[in-house]
């Protein structure tokens, strides 16, 4: 089969894969069809090329699920105090304490301490770009535990492993592996099961091995496609939301997903601070290091707060100072479920809502992307959601494994055909579509290939990769053999 031979005789190939379908023992053997014989083909040499990405996003996110452990370890006497008292104290004290020990820079927001958890109050200064200065309160005293340097709220080790895992520490350069990885893992995720299920649903009361491998097959590359592929059965659901939702921020993908929301106003609602002039809808974002008044009064957090409240804006919170003449931001930042993300602008002189965007409010497609972010950073459903990103980083690794063990154990073994690895799946089979695949196909493979872009590049290397690979292969074939052989 070949991903670029559109006409012609199939190019033959030492070695050749075994068949998409085996057949139960007594049983004629099916020949595949051009469509499953694409779908082996384009599964193979993508597993073969992608799988390193996988590998690295896989273990970079392993390690960032144990990030709330870690800051525990870390961090847990700024992060939380030991001895809860029955009232915290007002805002106004924790603030006047934290720009005492923190003089410099413009006061952006305040976190107040639920809990066991301290105050947080976040100072920006221009020399640390999009990075915060954060001064943690303990609420039941007043008194500072400590000061970190923050990314949007996550602790130094935290950042390290973020960037780690979208970027390996390169920058934007570094995204590109990550977006990849996204990219990819559907498409191999759903042509695996897809093949599996064909391979299970051509043998007779063997459909129970779509999800318990079969153990009967004895030892070999068919033992091993079988853990390899009841496995990623088992992973499907898991991988397809990590795919899904490491797209929605990727660099290139993530913008077409966000003009996509725009166009198709699913987007998530702008929230208006002006006091004068409502602005149009698409933004309203709040981030930390922006300009907001010089000197907020203390006490304007104390009446905030408890105009927010009011309004029916309970649990963990984050209040942002606005600029003169702007209302103030508060923010629930509950993102376990069941999340707490509504929002309202306070009038901070009128002690008045102005407007607030509701989380029950927004958008089915930015509910599900807000709910999909945070189950891909282990948040959503706290530390079950940690366990079951760790399990599918450890299953997804297996996959790989045995993928590439696969790959080894179907090698030609012969004294005068010896080679490394296994030969690649026939060529051909692109030439045996229907006219009505190709008018269809070509179409929605192309609309796939522009809104991820890393998908369409890398598809096109791999058809030019196996043009080379068949003109290759072809010249050999052509060549006369020497004379007296």
């Amino acid at each position: 089969m070949s991903l670029t031979d559109v006409s012609g005789p199939p190019t033959p190939e030492p070695s050749p894969a075994p068949s998409t379908v085996e057949p139960l023992p007594g049983r004629p053997q099916r020949r595949p069809s051009p469509l499953a014989a694409l779908l082996v083909r384009l599964h193979f040499y993508a597993g073969i090329l992608v799988a390193p990405f996988l590998v690295v996003a896989a273990l970079t996110g392993l390690a960032y699920t144990v990030t709330p452990q870690v800051d525990r370890a870390l961090y847990g006497d700024r992060l939380t105090v030991t001895v809860r008292g029955e009232q915290p104290r007002p805002l106004a004290e924790q603030v006047t304490a934290a720009r005492a020990a923190h003089p410099d820079g413009s006061l952006v927001a305040v976190s107040p301490g639920t809990g066991d958890r301290t105050t947080r109050v976040v100072f920006a200064l221009p020399e640390l770009g999009d990075k915060q200065h954060t001064v943690y309160v303990d609420p039941y005293t007043g008194a500072v535990t400590g000061q970190l340097t923050t990314w949007f709220g996550s602790t130094p080790v935290t950042t390290w492993l973020d960037d780690l895992h979208r970027n390996l520490h390169l920058g934007d350069l570094g995204r590109h592996y990550s977006e990849i990885a996204a990219s990819w893992l559907w498409v191999l995720t759903l042509g695996g099961l897809v093949l599996w299920w064909r391979r299970r649903n051509a043998g007779r009361g063997r459909v129970k091995h779509l999800l318990v491998p079969d153990l009967a097959t004895g030892r070999g590359v068919r033992r091993t496609r079988g853990w390899h592929a009841t496995l990623g059965v088992w992973l499907t659901v898991g991988l397809l939301v990590l795919s899904a939702t490491g797209l929605t921020w990727s660099r290139f993908a993530g913008g077409n997903f966000s003009a996509g929301l725009t166009a198709l106003d699913a987007a998530r609602p702008a929230l208006s601070t002006s006091l004068t002039v409502t602005p149009a809808d698409g933004g309203g974002e709040h981030h930390h290091g922006g300009a907001p008044s010089a000197a907020a009064d203390p006490a304007t957090f104390d009446r905030v707060l408890a105009v927010a409240r009011d309004a029916g804006l309970d649990g963990p919170v984050e209040i942002s100072p606005g600029e003169a003449g702007n209302a103030w931001t508060v923010a629930q930042t509950d993102n376990t479920w069941p999340v707490g993300l509504d929002r309202a602008a306070v009038d901070p002189e009128a002690g008045t809502v102005t407007a607030r965007s509701d989380f029950a409010d927004w958008p089915l497609l930015a509910k599900l992307s807000a709910l999909g972010v945070q189950a891909h950073m282990g948040v959503l459903f706290g530390l079950v959601n940690q366990i079951l990103l760790a399990a599918l980083a450890v299953g997804l690794c297996c996959v790989i494994v045995w993928g590439y063990r696969m790959w080894w154990q179907r090698r030609p073994t012969r004294a005068d055909r010896r080679a490394l690895v296994g030969a690649p799946p026939a060529r051909g089979a692109l030439g045996g579509l229907p006219r009505w695949a190709l008018l269809l196909g070509v179409p929605v493979v192309g609309a796939v290939g522009w809104a991820l872009p890393w998908f369409g590049v890398t598809l096109l290397g791999f058809l030019a990769v196996d043009m080379v690979l068949g003109l290759v292969a072809r010249r050999r074939a052509d060549r006369p053999a020497p004379v007296g052989r």
